[in-house]
């Protein structure tokens, strides 16, 4: 099974003052490494990060062996950055989605969320739960990418479209409390 990891990091960050594509852990470390590095614990075999507001300033903080795709349409909302990293997903049989303000965010959920998929990965969703609450990671099979993309639309994400084609729930919060991070 060929997966490919995407880091959604193109948001303007509002609330939170900058782009979180431009944050740092207290140790200095980007986030968008960190996001990379946990993608690759796990196991995928690629990674994208998608930038748009100050997207150069982002594209640098990314590790050499991710590939980064530009949202153009960024400031239109979350769709903008997850059609640009579905689209990017290539021949995988699996997209693995989190959000680059999950800096502490455990490969284990990818695991366990890519294990939900059963025995046709492909044709499977998955999405990693907090004490019962939608989180991330996100798995989608490909037969999946083509629909997920058509049908997001501004600042939505992806759980609407989850919801209506059973989306397997997958507990993780024994791994992380699954929390964004709003503030810096």
């Amino acid at each position: 099974m060929r997966v490919c990891g995407i880091v959604l990091a193109a948001g303007a960050g509002s609330r939170f003052g900058f782009p979180k594509g431009l944050a740092r852990t207290p140790g200095g470390t980007p986030w968008v490494a960190r996001a990379t590095a946990m993608l690759r614990t796990a196991g995928c075999d690629d990674v994208v990060v998608v930038v748009g507001a100050r997207g150069r300033e982002v594209a640098r903080l990314a590790p050499a062996d991710a590939r980064v795709v530009v949202a153009d349409d960024w400031a239109v909302g979350l769709s903008a950055a997850l059609r640009a990293g579905l689209g990017a997903a290539g021949e995988a049989d699996v997209a693995v989605v989190t959000p680059v303000d999950t800096p502490d965010a455990a490969p284990q959920a990818v695991a366990r969320v890519l294990g939900a998929l059963g025995p046709a990965p492909r044709d499977g969703l998955a999405q990693a739960v907090y004490g019962g609450r939608p989180g991330h990671p996100v798995a989608i099979g490909a037969s999946h990418l083509p629909g997920l993309i058509a049908d997001v639309t501004g600042d939505r994400g992806a759980r609407a479209y989850l919801e209506r084609h059973g989306a397997a729930e997958v507990e993780c919060a024994d791994l992380w409390s699954g929390a964004d991070i709003d503030a810096p």
